[in-house]
């Protein structure tokens, strides 16, 4: 939904910055940025309620898992990735990928 997409490697404590193609396009937009997300080949993505619709959370399902937030807040998150991290799921409840009204 944002402008980039930030791709962190828990390890390293890296973080790399790479331009959404999706933002600001009402139609498909959050698909192109899924399948950007998917050839950056993550472990796991942060997910807020609304954040995916239908067609980006089928393109996911079952190759990465979802790491639900409150927050969209990076740096917040980032301080809780431990915590955060221990809630990742394979699958999501329909509110996290119904389309934002």
């Amino acid at each position: 939904m944002g402008s980039s997409i930030i791709l962190f490697d828990d390890e390293s404590k890296e973080m790399k910055e790479y331009e959404n193609p999706g933002f600001a396009n009402p139609r498909g937009g959050k698909e192109i940025a899924m399948s950007i997300i998917l050839r950056l080949k993550p472990d796991a993505i942060l997910v807020r309620e609304g954040f995916l619709c239908p067609g980006s959370y089928g393109m996911s399902r079952g190759r990465i898992k979802y790491i639900p937030a409150d927050s969209e807040d990076l740096p917040e998150n980032l301080k809780s990735l431990s915590t955060l991290k221990g809630k990742a799921v394979d699958e999501l409840d329909f509110s996290f990928f119904r389309e934002n009204e």
